[in-house]
């Protein structure tokens, strides 16, 4: 997968587990590679996606970790899965931690907003 990623998208983490556990269990990422640090210059890393995607999320973390999480509701981590919301996928991700949100009549008329269980970023709709 690594090699075949056009779009890197990477995101500061303050519990990789409780991320991992959100993304793979709850929404169904692959989980390529764990990396742990090694040293003091780096970061315990948690890269997911789809196999086939040319993109991968790259969770980062770790006790080296310098820039801490910052969310706002103007930086969400959208992704549009091609599909009306399915109740199924949103109970998923709540079991792996998550909230749903309210966003306004439009977002919550045609997706559903979840909060990740680690820093509060949010992805609507699904």
């Amino acid at each position: 997968m690594i090699n075949e990623v056009a779009v890197r998208i990477a995101r500061p983490r303050t519990d990789l587990a409780a991320a991992e556990r959100f993304y793979v269990h709850g929404l169904g990422l692959d989980l390529p590679h764990r990396i742990a640090a090694n040293g003091p210059e780096e970061h315990d890393l948690v890269i997911l996606g789809w196999r086939h995607a040319a993109w991968h999320l790259e969770l980062v973390g770790g006790p080296n970790l310098t820039t801490r999480p910052a969310p706002t509701s103007e930086d969400p981590l959208v992704l549009y899965l091609g599909a009306p919301v399915d109740e199924a996928p949103v109970a998923r991700l709540e079991r792996a931690g998550g909230s749903v949100v309210p966003q306004g009549a439009y977002r919550d008329r045609f997706g559903v907003t979840v909060r990740d269980p680690d820093v509060g970023h949010c992805l609507p709709p699904l």
